[in-house]
């Protein structure tokens, strides 16, 4: 989800710790690319720390793609009646493997399938890949216009401007103000004690992300998947 600070909030708190409020040492530029670098990491680290729910229309056949914003799936919720906020929601979805569809209906990537897989508007059940995240698959496959309920984590864009909106939840605030302190004392790494004080940083960032043992692994279809 988004947040609701402004990257100034951040800015200014690392700029004091730093001591160079009048951006002398590192400039707004750097700065800037500091933050949107750490919003990338954490959504890589935390795919849920962007997550968005959205109403999307399904390509023809089984293939489907997230959104050209988003890094990657989280789940597959329901089907709906449209793609509209108020659209009706309707049967659920739920996550099943690759190879129990291809056991008991290998043919169900076919168009011209019959039965319970022959191609319609109302999806049953989906497959995920973890190593393919911007893809998934949907059974039965889609023949006229289908809508489903979907949750991704979002790709967060570059920040540029003091006002621009921090794009993770604001309970990444330190996160994000340890990032950019590894990345500014990463590069002033050749006086002393600046190396080790950019190694803290980090490992303060990766101690936040981490809490409470969620990472990317964990937040993906294929922790509730079905057998068949």
């Amino acid at each position: 989800m988004a947040g609701t600070l402004q990257a100034q909030h951040i800015l200014s708190r690392v700029r004091n710790i730093l001591q160079d409020n009048t951006a002398v040492r590192w400039t707004d530029g750097e700065m800037f690319d500091y933050l949107s670098d750490a919003q990338r990491e954490i959504a890589n680290l935390r795919p849920d720390a962007t997550a968005t729910h959205s109403n999307v229309q399904l390509t023809t056949g089984t293939e489907q793609t997230i959104p050209t914003d988003g890094l990657r799936l989280i789940k597959v919720v329901r089907n709906m009646s449209g793609t509209a906020t108020d659209a009706t929601g309707a049967r659920s979805i739920r996550v099943v493997t690759e190879d129990s569809l291809n056991s008991t209906e290998p043919s169900w990537h076919n168009p011209t399938v019959t039965g319970d897989a022959a191609h319609g508007t109302e999806v049953k059940h989906y497959i995920f890949d973890n190593e393919d995240p911007r893809k998934f698959y949907v059974y039965p496959g889609v023949a006229g216009n289908a809508y489903v309920e979907i949750v991704y984590s979002k790709n967060p864009t570059s920040l540029g401007a003091a006002t621009d909106v921090i794009q993770v939840d604001d309970i990444y605030a330190n996160a994000l103000i340890n990032f950019a302190l590894y990345r500014a004392y990463l590069k002033d790494s050749e006086y002393a004690g600046n190396q080790q004080r950019a190694g803290s940083h980090y490992q303060l960032f990766t101690q936040s992300i981490a809490r409470g043992g969620i990472t990317a692994n964990a937040v993906q279809p294929n922790q509730g998947v079905m057998n068949g």
